[in-house]
């Protein structure tokens, strides 16, 4: 199976997850956001229909069978959005409260995670950067994440996006394996990591 893109850390596979993720090597550990399948939820007039946000309500209809397949594989997981799908009873979810949010959206979003500890919160605005994908994470939160997760591993990400995951990992530097079903976006999170891994050899960056 050929990567679509790949770095040193890590390697983006483009296609199904569900059909991809039985051909990978074992991952230890899994970091995702997947479709939360909010359909005709989503609100606030028609800012959806515009710029990064166009054609959001044709990609999260429905919430993907590929999120059993994750939590079967019974390694130390963060699932975005996991709420919204029928997982077990969880002791941990992390938080992230959006110190701008606005009435229309929520006030914070919830990750399923199957850790034994507390849960805990991460303060972010919902704004402030220049987005590649309508639901893309903030970076700091991502990079928050892995402290809740063992220091060494392969990291997956099966609906990877603009890529945050990956950028997170190279900061990190940690092995990661992303898979991402629209070409386009595979196009976009390849440039994205291209650019941020450059700029981490720049010096006193």
């Amino acid at each position: 199976m050929t990567p679509y893109f790949e770095t040193e850390l890590g390697k983006l596979y483009h296609g199904d997850c569900l059909e991809i993720m039985p051909e990978l090597e074992p991952v230890d550990l899994v970091l995702t956001d997947p479709t939360y399948g909010l359909d005709k939820k989503w609100q606030g007039g028609t800012w959806f229909t515009r710029g990064v946000y166009k054609n959001s309500l044709s990609w999260d209809k429905k919430q993907p069978e590929a999120v059993e397949y994750i939590y079967n594989l019974k390694v130390p997981s963060i699932i975005w959005g996991g709420v919204h799908y029928p997982l077990p009873p969880a002791r941990c979810h992390l938080a992230w409260v959006k110190t701008n949010s606005v009435p229309t959206m929520a006030d914070f979003e919830l990750a399923w995670t199957n850790f034994d500890r507390p849960s805990k919160k991460f303060f972010h605005p919902c704004n402030g950067w220049k987005r590649k994908h309508p639901t893309e994470k903030p970076i700091g939160l991502i990079m928050w994440c892995f402290s809740f997760l063992p220091e060494r591993g392969v990291t997956l990400d099966s609906f990877f996006g603009s890529g945050t995951t990956a950028i997170a990992c190279e900061k990190l530097n940690r092995r990661w394996i992303g898979i991402e079903i629209s070409e386009e976006y595979c196009a976009i999170a390849k440039a994205r990591i291209i650019r941020e891994t450059q700029q981490m050899k720049i010096p006193g960056f």
